[in-house]
């Protein structure tokens, strides 16, 4: 996770001793280990023009996700890893908390919003903005690493937003958001919307204080992305197959996709909409509906 490797810094640094960790030399790595290769790499190679690449064999995947912690940080141990993920998961899980107490004294229903870029995330929230504003009172929180562009286009709804710029982080975390909630009025009854970064590794495992996580993938994205990235389609409530109208032009496989992301986790609740035309957010709608009201029942007992 990149809280562990150091995604957008210079270093990893230990939790414990607030040390970065000694970088290994470039691609440095013992050779105590079987490659199915020999290691004479100046020699024995043609890569002039014409020269034959063909192997007798296919080259064989190489995977830093089998160990303990489930990612490999050059200088950390397994151990060590998962000593620091811990660490840092549990203070964002605090304030996560912190957060949640928050909306649920204020009675308000929380989504975080997730994808990769392009998946037409924001374009989802501004429809569903605009078709719900007369129903919900709603808030935003919008999630980027620079500009202030999406939360512009959520303002021009009449919906209030506000930006968080992560610079280098690929992600928000519950304390940028605990931030950006002073900054908002919350009404009872209402819906706050997170849209986090585009990303479909690291937000997944960052609990914002949300009441359900949502996921966004496109068709235009390829039906196997959700066994490439498993982690966020399993940490997901809802997905949400978006740009349905752009099926007639595209070699999209839905059943495939919708087999994949049910393979990852099969408790998911999948919808096909289109944002540009509006077709499948109606049900959208009424699985917001239904998923708030049961957090109402938690809230009227508190009042």
């Amino acid at each position: 996770m990149c809280t562990v490797c150091g995604c957008g810094t210079a270093s990893v640094v230990d939790a414990h001793t607030h040390e970065a960790a000694a970088p290994e030399r470039a691609h440095a790595h013992p050779h105590d280990h079987d490659h199915g290769h020999d290691h004479d790499h100046g020699r024995g190679h043609d890569y002039g023009p014409g020269a034959d690449h063909h192997h007798e064999h296919a080259l064989a995947a190489i995977d830093f996700g089998t160990g303990l912690a489930g990612v490999s940080v050059a200088g950390l141990s397994q151990e060590r890893t998962i000593s620091i993920e811990r660490d840092i998961l549990a203070k964002n899980n605090a304030y996560a908390d912190a957060n949640r107490s928050l909306l649920l004294q204020a009675g308000v229903f929380a989504l975080n919003l997730l994808s990769s870029p392009g998946s037409g995330k924001t374009s989802v929230l501004v429809r569903t903005i605009t078709d719900l504003k007369d129903r919900w009172p709603m808030a935003v929180i919008e999630g980027d690493q620079q500009t202030s562009n999406d939360a512009e286009r959520i303002r021009q709804t009449g919906a209030q937003a506000v930006q968080i710029n992560t610079g280098k982080g690929c992600h928000l975390d519950a304390h940028m958001v605990g931030h950006a909630l002073e900054q908002l009025s919350l009404e009872p009854g209402g819906l706050l919307f997170i849209e986090n970064v585009g990303n479909l590794v690291c937000p997944a495992a960052f609990d914002l204080g949300e009441d359900c996580k949502v996921v966004v993938l496109s068709v235009t994205e390829g039906e196997d992305k959700p066994l490439k990235y498993p982690d966020m389609f399993a940490a997901a409530d809802l997905m949400l197959l978006n740009k349905s109208d752009l099926l007639p032009h595209l070699d999209f496989d839905v059943d495939a996709c919708l087999a994949a992301a049910l393979r990852v986790n099969p408790r998911l609740q999948i919808l096909t909409v289109s944002a540009r035309t509006g077709e499948g957010l109606a049900a959208f709608y009424a699985w917001i509906e239904g998923r708030a009201a049961e957090v109402a029942g938690p809230i009227a007992r508190l009042t």
